[in-house]
């Protein structure tokens, strides 16, 4: 815990983004750092270039290794499957595909689940056979398209244990299997695991423990009476839709009415402000000028079974345990000698004392940039912070350590299902669990992800 402070708000174990993302945010991030240094130069040394901040790199690495296991030196097709709808507007799918075409002996393509087709018993696509895939999207929503469309082919590769990220870890990747880490079975995970997962318990009447381990003997009316310091989300929610977060949505009846109505919904502990906070100069072009603006920085590390691919870093407005809108930031390694927070608050100073023309001039570089990657996902253009997010060698190598336990409790989660342990929580359809019970997972290749409020400065330093 000394290395870095903070804990995952959630984690995504079936089709998590981003390994794409922050390549192309540290293309645009060294950059418009190099600019900056030409107008105010920084006395702070930074690394963009370390591997750990392209993730894209182990995952295409876990992917053709994944390939030549299965077929050996004989060439192959890696497909990306991605839901129809988002083929043209997510780039970093596209951008794999492309990237894997390049690598000598192997195909890749982006298409539509529905694309996929059996020829002569083989998965194929346009009459070639599939490898292996990369499934964008979860087993709900798999079974959901399996209702609209013949996914026949697709589920014959996941029998086959042909899809990388196997529908095995579906039953274990809902936000309620927090509540098996920090309740009385929590000895069997890891401490660091444990110390960074917040006090979780699915939401109906009940009776249970508290995050003091406090006797609690009507959950829902807990709920509202500590309405302030806890969070209310769906099981399998994602960007930030149905949550309500105790202080900022005020109203402690109607989160509470939400969530029963809604069912499968979580209670959470809410994490502690204080750690998340970061502060980032903003342009502000109404009153031409900037500031630094308070922002939640929501820190994803992406790990395969080999450990650490790196990681996708994250700002944005919604306060604590949620994940939602803002945009991305470049991360830099810190080689000077001196603490993350004297960096950061150098490089704050420096950014705030160039005048706002010429900052906005930076602005502009930023935003072309990132036309020229077409840096877009479903909702449009990504924002980028305007400075980098500091960490140290000695954090990496701790985060390191942190993704090798969270692999192995993921593990752990994964023989307690199977063996029953975890029909008191497990609440999926019954064809959604046929098709994870046709592909387990076992620590085969995957890309898991945890997302994280993570303080990378020392106690009593925090922003």
């Amino acid at each position: 815990m000394k290395d870095f402070l903070g804990y995952h708000s959630e984690w995504n174990l079936g089709s998590p983004g981003g390994w794409d993302y922050q390549r192309i945010t540290q293309i645009i991030g060294k950059a418009v750092w190099q600019k900056l240094n030409e107008i105010r130069p920084i006395a702070v040394d930074l690394d963009f270039d370390h591997p750990l901040l392209f993730p894209v790199y182990g995952f295409v690495e876990m992917l053709v290794e994944a390939h030549r296991t299965r077929e050996g030196s004989n060439p192959g097709l890696i497909a990306v499957v991605a839901e129809e709808e988002t083929l043209e507007s997510v780039t970093e799918n596209r951008n794999l595909a492309e990237r894997l075409g390049t690598i000598d002996g192997i195909s890749g393509a982006l298409m539509a689940p529905h694309e996929l087709e059996l020829k002569d018993e083989r998965v194929s696509w346009q009459g070639q056979a599939v490898s292996v895939i990369f499934v964008d999207f979860n087993t709900d929503v798999l079974l959901d398209l399996h209702r609209k469309h013949d996914l026949t082919p697709l589920l014959k590769a996941v029998r086959e244990k042909r899809v990388i990220n196997p529908r095995g870890t579906e039953p274990i990747n809902v936000k309620s299997m927090f509540e098996v880490i920090t309740g009385p079975r929590h000895k069997r995970f890891h401490t660091d695991i444990v110390q960074r997962t917040p006090w979780t318990r699915q939401f109906y009447q009940r009776r249970t423990s508290g995050p003091k381990d406090e006797k609690i003997d009507d959950l829902i009316e807990w709920t509202r009476s500590h309405w302030d310091h806890l969070v209310l989300k769906p099981e399998r929610g994602y960007s930030g839709k149905g949550v309500r977060v105790g202080q900022v949505n005020k109203d402690a009846d109607e989160a509470v009415t939400l969530a029963l109505k809604e069912g499968n919904y979580i209670v959470q502990e809410k994490i502690p402000l204080e750690l998340w906070g970061e502060d980032i100069p903003t342009l502000n072009p109404e009153k031409e000028g900037v500031s630094l603006e308070r922002c939640q920085t929501d820190f994803r590390c992406l790990m395969g079974p080999k450990g650490l691919f790196g990681f996708l870093s994250r700002f944005g407005g919604v306060p604590t345990n949620v994940g939602s809108g803002g945009g991305v930031q470049p991360l830099a390694v810190l080689r000077s000698d001196m603490s993350v927070r004297d960096a950061v608050d150098r490089v704050n100073e420096a950014i705030l004392s160039i005048p706002y023309g010429d900052l906005s001039q930076v602005v502009e570089i930023q935003k072309g940039m990132a036309l020229e990657h077409k840096f877009t996902y479903l909702l449009g253009p990504i924002k980028i912070a305007l400075r980098p997010r500091v960490v140290t060698m000695q954090q990496l190598e701790a985060l390191k350590q942190y993704c090798t336990a969270m692999w192995s409790d993921c593990l752990t989660l994964e023989r307690m299902w199977l063996s029953g342990e975890l029909d008191d929580i497990v609440m999926i359809e019954q064809e959604e669990l046929e098709i994870a019970r046709s592909q387990p997972w076992g620590g085969s290749p995957a890309i898991l992800a945890s997302d994280g409020l993570f303080s990378f400065m020392p106690p009593g330093e925090a922003p």
